[in-house]
């Protein structure tokens, strides 16, 4: 423990800051967890989630905890997390169509 006044109230300060720098993370990280976990169920409110997971990054980045680089970096990966599960949603749909269509077709020739 520091024995000059200004050191003590350095220590103070900083075990205040660590302690709300840890919330913040926590918070960040938990909220990106959820929606990384409803993006794999598909669940319907999914968008929610990443604008709220999006809204926590920005927060985090407000107060210090992380660089404005690693924020962007963030909300841009999880954006697409969410166009690749579309997209591939998509190619599936697209596929079941086509494989529908083409037996059909087979019958047709015969």
């Amino acid at each position: 423990m520091p024995n000059i006044k200004s050191a003590v109230k350095r220590v103070k300060v900083s075990e205040k800051k660590t302690l709300r720098n840890n919330m913040i993370k926590s918070a960040t990280k938990t909220a990106i967890k959820k929606y990384e976990e409803a993006n794999e169920n598909k669940d319907p409110n999914t968008v929610e989630l990443l604008n709220a997971a999006k809204k926590q990054i920005d927060h985090a980045c407000s107060k210090g905890v992380i660089k404005k680089n690693t924020a962007s970096r963030k909300k841009s990966r999880l954006d697409k997390k969410l166009a690749v599960e579309k997209t591939a949603t998509k190619k599936t749909a697209a596929k079941a169509k086509t494989a529908k269509k083409e037996p059909a077709k087979k019958a047709d020739e015969e």
